[in-house]
């Protein structure tokens, strides 16, 4: 047995590709070497800005040698076909062995493939992957042919045992393999020698270089939120920040600095995000005033002065991003705040592009108006807020700010709101009506907010829906898919039912869009694109509740009930069916309801008949059926006012608890008995069985 290691030794790897470059190293090498008989224990991969780094212990010193027997064509077949067969093979006729079998007399060949050495399988395997190594992006530099994301300086490769190491010939474009690496680019540049990869993580570790990147993370929080504490404050939380960051270094070195006094009124928001965009800086805040005083940072190297020249050229620079975030903000509370105020910016929204058969910004806006007003009373909320909300939503796309930092849209539109006057609930609309952005993300729950946040969906929906630009397959270009979710986890988290059908109509409605003619217009009000969109809705909402774990089946056969464009009153029914059916009583009714459904499918089959009349106890002959009657009248009394206060768990529950009586009915009763008055009676007692289930959920479509 021996332990591999590996390094590629390159120029700075941008931080957002190692965390990938690494695990395609470990994929690439180890697949390659069992593809090729050598297997091993365990494997680790490791990325640094200037490396990548496998380890792989307990690899077999060489591949097994194998055995293989092929079936060959008949003893008596043409000399052709044998010597095909021999080519294939890699094989003489010597080597073949004549057997007789049932067949007649059959040629075979036994393979043998000698085990080859596990230097010369990784050599071959590591070649090919550095060749082929599949960066977003790669480059070639000097006279070569190879590629990579930056220039390739060196290749480690050793095999070490008990008795020693010893290097993996390779040789890449010039680049010769060898047992050497190189520490921190300033701190230790000098050649390293190493023997075996603990050898080579303490050697790095004393050359300040951090091979493990979630050790560099730790390192760089732990300091961070220590010197942040020391002095009352906190760090403010940004895991991607910290990845990136930790990928920027091999020895990092945290330093907290100032945020000079002119800049600690802007919001805290707009600092955060010009620190982290163009310094790649943590924010730290006094818990106290919310407010962003501090910054750290983390350097690459120690230094004589610890930090004091990198902290001052880092607090210069940032003073002067801050400078321009500055201007900004003054500049866009200037207009925010005017005679004018934000209606400024929506009338140069005028000129930007929604999408070019939808109309402008401007348009979509005043889209968004008359759906947002439409939908405040469904949501509880003004109808006046709601339609105000919905002008200024938007307009902070105009703004400076939202120019140079598109990703605090919204979030600017609050403050600017707020500026101008208008009341909280209309400034947090402009904020959350984007929301909810992913599936992890809170939707709005605000009523104004709510009602803006659907309208801007749905018109987005009816919109594209109107221009015919629906998903296919895996492609979304507008985020439709995004889209219709939001509007499920909005109608349904804040428990709002509402005929999602007349509102598709009101967004169709509200849209005027111009077609391939700019001549001609056309007022999307036909009925089938609702039905068309609500069919995606009802996608949507298969993936929403799949993910909660309710089955598709159980989906199904609440769509295909009465009310299926109310989501949330959807939503109820599949979760209370789920609950029902993941019990004994349950899973035992829908058997009953399928045997009652079959013998009543079966009777109907070829006739004019159905047996929907309920029956009548007075022919009723054993005591089951009695007690049947009984228990579907019990039921019926509970399950008719459940269902009318939309209580689904309530209704389910009085469904199951029929179970026992069920049971004991087709045990004990003969269904097609030669009386037919009788027959007909117990025909009409499964159908009322049938209609009672059906007034709940459509069972036909539950699979088992």
């Amino acid at each position: 047995m021996a332990d591999l290691l590996i390094e590629l030794f390159s120029e700075e790897i941008p931080a957002r590709m190692q965390a990938r470059a690494a695990d395609d190293l470990k994929k690439l090498l180890t697949d390659g070497m069992v593809e090729a008989g050598l297997t091993y224990a365990s494997a680790a991969a490791f990325a640094t800005p200037r490396r990548l780094c496998l380890t792989v212990e307990g690899l077999l010193d060489a591949s097994p040698r194998t055995v293989e027997e092929r079936k060959g064509p008949k003893a008596d077949a043409p000399e052709k076909a044998i010597e095909g067969f021999l080519r294939g093979a890699g094989l003489t006729r010597d080597d073949l062995e004549k057997r007789d079998t049932p067949k007649g007399a059959i040629l075979f060949a036994k393979i043998v493939k000698e085990g080859r050495p596990a230097a010369e399988i990784i050599a071959d395997v590591l070649e090919h992957t550095i060749r082929t190594f599949p960066w977003p992006k790669s480059m070639r530099w000097g006279n070569g042919t190879l590629k990579w994301v930056r220039p390739l300086h060196t290749i480690l490769c050793i095999l070490s045992r008990e008795d020693g190491a010893e290097v993996v010939p390779l040789d890449v474009d010039g680049i010769v393999s060898g047992n050497t690496t190189y520490g921190h680019r300033f701190l230790a540049p000098d050649a390293i020698t190493v023997n075996n990869f603990d050898d080579y993580a303490a050697k790095l570790k004393r050359a300040f270089v951090v091979l493990d990147s979630a050790e560099r993370r730790d390192a760089i929080w732990h300091d961070a939120t220590n010197m942040a504490f020391a002095s009352g404050m906190e760090v403010v939380e940004d895991a991607g920040l910290l990845a990136e960051v930790a990928g920027l270094v091999e020895w990092p070195v945290v330093l907290m600095g100032r945020i000079g006094d002119d800049f600690l009124d802007l919001p805290p928001e707009v600092l955060q995000t010009s620190m982290k965009e163009h310094q790649k800086f943590f924010s730290v805040r006094n818990p106290k005033t919310g407010r962003i005083e501090r910054f750290v940072t983390v350097a690459n190297r120690t230094t004589a002065d610890d930090g004091a020249t990198i902290l001052a050229g880092n607090e210069k620079v940032l003073s002067a991003r801050l400078a321009d975030a500055k201007f900004f903000w003054d500049n866009d509370l200037r207009i925010a705040r005017s005679d004018v105020g934000m209606a400024a910016w929506v009338e140069n929204l005028k000129n930007v592009t929604f999408h070019n058969k939808l109309g402008t910004q401007a348009e979509l806006i005043d889209r968004m108006a008359v759906l947002a007003r439409a939908l405040a009373p469904m949501v509880g909320a003004d109808a006046d807020d709601a339609e105000q909300a919905a002008k200024i939503a938007k307009a902070d796309l105009s703004s400076e700010m939202v120019y140079e930092f598109p990703e605090l849209q919204g979030l600017m539109g609050r403050y600017y709101a707020l500026a101008a006057g208008m009341s909280e609930e209309v400034a947090a609309a402009a904020e959350e009506h984007y929301a909810p952005l992913g599936p992890s993300d809170d939707v709005p729950t605000a009523p104004v907010s709510v009602a803006v946040a659907l309208a801007e969906k749905i018109d987005k929906l009816t919109g594209f829906w109107a221009i015919d630009e629906k998903p296919t397959g895996s492609k979304d270009p507008f985020a439709l898919r995004r889209a219709a979710l939001g509007v499920i986890r909005t109608l349904v988290e804040n428990d709002i039912s509402t005929d999602l059908s007349a509102v598709a109509l009101k967004g169709f409605g509200a849209h005027r869009v111009k077609l391939a003619d700019p001549s001609e217009e056309a007022d999307f009000t036909n009925l089938d694109l609702p039905i068309n969109l609500l069919d995606f809705f009802h996608d949507r909402l298969k993936v929403y509740l799949k993910d909660q774990g309710i089955r598709h089946d159980i989906i199904d056969a609440c769509i295909a009930m009465e009310g299926n464009d109310d989501l949330t009153l959807l939503v109820k029914r599949a979760r209370a069916l789920s609950d029902t059916l993941k019990t004994d009583d349950g899973e035992n009714l829908l058997q009953a309801f399928k045997r009652a459904n079959n013998i009543l499918s079966q009777a109907e089959a070829g006739t004019n008949l159905e047996y929907s009349h309920g029956g009548d106890v007075k022919f009723a002959e054993t005591d089951e059926e009695r007690a049947l009657f009984a228990a579907l009248d019990q039921a019926d009394s509970v399950i008719a006012p459940a269902m009318k206060a939309q209580d689904f768990s309530t209704a389910m529950s009085a469904l199951a608890s029929l179970r026992p009586t069920l049971d004991a009915f087709f045990e004990a009763v003969q269904i097609n008995t030669d009386n037919d008055v009788v027959r007909r009676n117990r025909l009409n007692l499964l159908g009322r069985i049938r209609t009672l289930c059906a007034s709940i959920a459509d069972l036909t479509k539950i699979d088992g």
